[in-house]
């Protein structure tokens, strides 16, 4: 793991990190906060995804998670949201889709099978890495993500039962495979048999029998993309004939900005803290 910066905040560490990745086939750049604390002694870990065009910077910068992080002494871990490099293929006409948009799955099609695969980096290669690297405490995981990131979020709490303690959202991706963000991606990364984006899909995973044993989410009433592309009342709905407890948070006024996750951030983080044990 090469260091890329280290910086003193809230008494704890924010650093950025870089490794070879065997799982995308590329260099890959993470965000870690460490908070205050004894030697020896191992914290929870709050995985963050990031959404549509994002780094792991866009959370570090805007997402106003370290005083939290540190009252109550949780590690955020923050990956970027895809491979990157010259050799990966991209359709840069299309924020929505290659680099800066893996969607978290693993995928099928070609030319993007070869480095686009965010499911297998973040649910089994990312976690071992954490685990050697850092304080880690990898029994009390939590998992939360903003837009595409909330996708992940989900999708990969939901794939993992057992895996983490606690799941929250900021405005979501609910069902990709029904909306046009969605429905664009995995045919391009996943083929068209839509059955296969089923274990990408959210609200499909819940139809299909996965549940999670809390989940909170916020989203804005002022959200552009809320009606066309993140569509919550599936969510809520899929939850709600689950019979799976959820507290779904809708706030008037805030847009899909890092203005409703900065606004919020502090009740997750104190969220999670609470199921962590922290």
């Amino acid at each position: 793991m090469e260091t890329v910066s280290e910086a003193r905040a809230f008494g704890g560490t924010q650093g950025v990190y870089r490794h070879p990745s065997a799982s995308t086939g590329t260099g890959m750049t993470l965000a870690v906060f460490v908070p205050p604390h004894a030697p020896g002694e191992r914290l929870p870990v709050l995985w963050y995804l990031s959404g549509l065009t994002c780094t792991h910077a866009n959370v570090m910068d805007k997402g106003e998670y370290r005083r939290a992080c540190a009252e109550h002494g949780i590690i955020l871990v923050a990956p970027d949201t895809s491979p990157r490099g010259d050799d990966v293929p991209d359709d840069p006409q299309d924020f929505a889709f290659g680099q800066g948009a893996g969607f978290y799955l693993d995928a099928t099609e070609q030319p993007w099978a070869r480095h686009y695969r965010m499911r297998s980096y973040v649910e089994e290669e990312l976690p071992g890495l954490v685990a050697q690297t850092f304080p880690a405490d990898m029994t009390r995981q939590g998992i939360t993500g903003h837009s595409m990131g909330g996708h992940g979020a989900l999708t990969v709490a939901l794939r993992n039962p057992g895996r983490f303690r606690s799941v929250s959202a900021f405005a979501p991706i609910v069902a990709p495979g029904r909306v046009p963000w969605g429905q664009k991606a995995f045919a391009r990364y996943l083929g068209p048999d839509e059955a296969r984006w089923r274990k990408y899909d959210a609200v499909a995973l819940i139809e299909d029998g996965a549940r999670l044993p809390h989940l909170l989410v916020d989203q804005g009433l002022a959200d552009q993309f809320l009606v066309e592309q993140l569509q919550t009342h599936r969510l809520a709905a899929a939850c709600e004939a689950a019979q799976m407890p959820a507290q779904i948070r809708l706030h008037e006024g805030y847009d899909h900005s890092y203005y409703l996750v900065s606004t919020f951030m502090a009740d997750h983080v104190a969220w999670h803290a609470e199921r962590l044990g922290s």
